[in-house]
């Protein structure tokens, strides 16, 4: 049975087919198969590491937890991304440092804030309690008032979200409009909008450019009673943490 395992491991790096059928077969055996795709994870191609994280996160075997903290120094940005979120969503124990590291190496590295890897790190030290966004209180007070199946704040508020951001010194990375219809929720394309922070700006300049850029996107965005805006915003902290 091993030898199989084995196989379908290094399969994981295959041809598309190939893995998926792989990956299905090792989330089947389960947690018997945990300790071979952790021994086969330095052998795998970055495909097949990002496969082998979603056999971890659909199997819930909390073993792979050193093997994912490993995989936070990968080369692969993506790699590293997907092993910080799985790190959150099988809540393993004692990753809160290792993704502080993660994300400390990410600002060595200039990545800017808005790329998919810092966002995940974040995500992922948020769900685990060690990060905690700043929500201005006109934010907490409209939240609620949102339909329950919706990942957002209504549209037509917009405007006054940002600035209420803005004005508790939050810098907004981007924003995505989602249409809620019939139970079921849609997103929808954002305004082609092509912002770019200058990262190595104050923070107070940040602050005030990611205002005007979403202002200027708020005057183009779909309204409605359906339409819903989720912003992506960060804190100082986030660019300059506490060592």
């Amino acid at each position: 049975m091993t030898s199989h395992i084995e196989t379908l491991v290094q399969q994981l790096d295959g041809k598309a087919n190939e893995s998926y059928d792989a990956r299905a077969e090792l989330i089947w055996i389960g947690a018997d198969a945990i300790p071979t795709v952790i021994n086969g994870l330095p052998s795998l191609g970055g495909f097949g590491q990002l496969t082998a994280i979603e056999v971890f996160e659909e199997v819930g075997d909390p073993r792979c937890g050193p093997a994912l903290i490993g995989l936070l120094d990968s080369d692969n940005p993506t790699v590293r991304e997907w092993a910080a979120m799985a790190l959150a969503s099988l809540e393993i124990d004692g990753a809160t440092e290792p993704l502080r590291r993660a994300c400390r190496a990410c600002l060595e590295r200039a990545t800017p804030p808005d790329w998919s890897e810092p966002v995940g790190i974040r995500w992922a030290l948020t769900e685990l309690g060690a990060r905690t966004p700043v929500v201005p209180p006109l934010i907490a007070h409209l939240h609620p008032t949102a339909a329950d199946d919706a990942p957002g704040w209504p549209s037509a508020l917009f405007a006054e979200i940002i600035n209420d951001l803005a004005d508790h010194a939050q810098v907004i990375l981007y924003s995505q409009f989602w249409h809620v219809d019939a139970g079921r929720t849609y997103g929808i394309s954002d305004t082609g909008l092509d912002r770019e922070l200058n990262w190595a700006a104050p923070w107070e300049h940040l602050v005030e450019e990611s205002r005007t850029w979403s202002l200027l996107e708020a005057s183009e965005a779909p309204t409605g009673d359906n339409i819903f805006v989720a912003p992506t915003w960060i804190d100082r902290t986030d660019l300059y943490p506490e060592r």
